[in-house]
């Protein structure tokens, strides 16, 4: 299976149902992406395929032969919304914080100056024990 991962071709040697987020820690040394829930409803697996924001813990890498895949460790510089939050002291423990970032980049690459509601709204699907959310609304915005 061929992957482009933060633009660089990758070859993986996976069966074709094996979980991205395994492969992209197991295999490819990558482990930006934290496998939290293995379900897909906490966020903290989150990177980009071709652009959009999916949860690596439910995407079998048989799906994506030849696709642009992006985790955290592909923002190099720090992204707007990485900077952001280390500017404005938003993470703690940081397990949720690549999927957070990847999931906030995705909004904002839609909708540029995103309300408080929508901040909120699109957070819905990253789940965080440490923060309460405030100082991650609060970096967005700014």
């Amino acid at each position: 299976m061929r992957l482009i991962v933060n633009g660089v071709e990758r070859t993986v040697h996976a069966p074709p149902m094996t979980a991205l987020g395994a492969v992209l820690r197991d295999e490819l040394a990558l482990t930006g992406t934290k496998l939290v829930c293995g379900e897909g409803f906490c966020g903290a697996c989150l990177v980009e395929v071709d652009d959009a924001a999916v949860p690596s813990c439910q995407v079998p890498i048989g799906l994506l032969d030849g696709r642009q895949v992006r985790t955290i460790e592909g923002y190099v510089p720090l992204s707007p919304v990485q900077q952001a939050f280390k500017d404005n002291d938003a993470v703690q423990c940081g397990m949720c914080f690549p999927g957070m970032a990847i999931s906030l980049t995705a909004l904002l690459r839609e909708n540029p100056q995103p309300s408080e509601e929508d901040v909120r709204a699109h957070l819905s699907g990253n789940i965080c024990r440490c923060t309460g959310y405030q100082r991650i609304v609060e970096a967005v915005a700014r």
